[in-house]
């Protein structure tokens, strides 16, 4: 039986993977702000230190991570979670991973990455100036640019998983670690933003999904319980697109 942890495990993308590694007979520890096996806030230091701690407490080793908890608020939260959270936690769980014979690690981003983002906040984030970082972002919301936090944060997300993923403490030990790019999932997070025909028209307008249009959260759950599995050996830093087309649709045939 091989044990993974699950951030943003109570809803959504983070639930639907629970509930799939559940049935295929893997031990799943979750992760959230309730509902969850650890209830940590992983936008706080506090949060994810006590998380990590939790786990080096009771656990030898544990076999996967997937490090999917994240918001898109369009505040300085989004990158407190999405970026610091997950970098924080794929790092602090990577010596438990040590003693598995089949580590794995995968982490959600979003097809956001390819939206307009805001250059300082990635490169503080990339700098782990997380006060700087958080401060930029406040000043973005004050100038009414919050609408680049959210693709910001998953920016700098994949570039820090590229840089990482090849090193000697991911690939060199002999662990994979990737991230999955959504495009619109239907989930509490966006709720608000589908909710009537007017909005999930203007959302397809941004994120064109020719095929089977808007997704379910087991859609990229199946694909993150497959990254996560033994059967994953050879996958180094990507990010793997899984929007229904919207990457093809907006950049063509641009293959990065």
């Amino acid at each position: 039986m091989r044990t993974i942890v699950v951030t943003g495990s109570a809803s959504g993308i983070g639930r639907a993977t629970l509930r799939l590694l559940e049935q295929r007979g893997d031990r799943v520890i979750g992760v959230d702000l309730h509902d969850a096996e650890i209830e940590a806030d992983l936008g706080t230091p506090d949060g994810r230190a006590e998380m990590i701690e939790h786990l080096r407490a009771r656990r030898h080793h544990i076999d996967g991570v997937v490090a999917n908890a994240g918001l898109a608020h369009q505040t300085p939260a989004d990158v407190a979670v999405n970026f610091f959270g997950t970098v924080a936690t794929l790092d602090g769980l990577l010596p438990l991973l040590a003693g598995s014979h089949a580590p794995r690690a995968v982490a959600t981003a979003s097809m956001a990455i390819i939206m307009p983002s805001d250059a300082e906040l990635v490169d503080l984030c990339l700098a782990g100036d997380e006060p700087t970082a958080l401060d930029r972002a406040a000043k973005l919301v004050e100038a009414e640019q919050g609408g680049l936090i959210y693709a910001s944060s998953k920016v700098a997300l994949c570039r820090w998983l590229r840089r990482a993923a090849t090193g000697k403490e991911w690939a060199g030990a002999g662990i994979p670690l990737n991230a999955i790019a959504p495009g619109v999932v239907e989930t509490p997070m966006v709720a608000g933003m589908i909710g009537t025909e007017i909005q999930r028209a203007a959302i397809s307008a941004m994120v064109p999904m020719p095929l089977n249009g808007f997704m379910r959260p087991e859609v990229p759950a199946y694909l993150l319980t497959w990254l996560v599995s033994e059967k994953n050996s050879h996958l180094c830093g990507q990010v793997i697109f899984i929007d229904g087309g919207a990457d093809a649709m907006i950049r063509g045939d641009s293959t990065w």
